[in-house]
C-alpha cells in the first residue's frame, strides 16, 4: 500500500512541476524527468547548471535549495518569505505556484 501512495506523491510531483516550468516559459515534460527538472529550476534562479551537482553533498544541498528557492520565489513575484514554504512545504506552495493565478517575471531561463 505504501508504494502505491509513493507513485501517486512522484506523478502529483511531476504534474505540478509541469504547471511551474510551462507558466516559466519553458517545455512541460522537463518536470518529469528527474534529474533535469533540478537543472531547470536552478536555471530558472539565474544559477548555473552545475549547481545540481552541490545537491547531492547533504549540508551545501539544503543551502542550494533554500537560495534556488528564493530565486525562484522572486521570479514569480512573490516575497522571499514565500519561499520559506517552498522550502519547507514544495508539494503544497509550488502547486499554488504551477496552478494559481502567479507569473513568472524572471528572466528566461537560458540552457548553455
Amino acid at each position: 500500500m505504501y508504494y502505491y501512495g509513493a507513485i501517486i506523491a512522484i506523478v502529483l510531483w511531476f504534474v505540478v512541476l509541469y504547471g511551474v516550468f510551462e507558466k516559466a516559459g519553458n517545455p512541460g515534460w522537463m518536470g518529469i524527468i528527474p534529474i533535469l527538472n533540478l537543472y531547470v529550476l536552478v536555471k530558472m534562479a539565474g544559477k548555473p547548471g552545475w549547481w545540481v551537482v552541490l545537491y547531492l553533498i547533504p549540508i551545501v544541498g539544503f543551502v542550494v535549495h533554500v537560495i534556488v528557492a528564493i530565486e525562484v520565489s522572486k521570479g514569480f513575484g512573490k516575497s522571499p518569505w514565500y519561499a520559506l514554504g517552498l522550502i519547507f512545504l514544495p508539494f503544497i506552495f509550488y502547486a499554488i505556484v504551477g496552478f494559481g493565478s502567479a507569473r513568472w517575471d524572471g528572466a528566461p531561463p537560458t540552457f548553455t
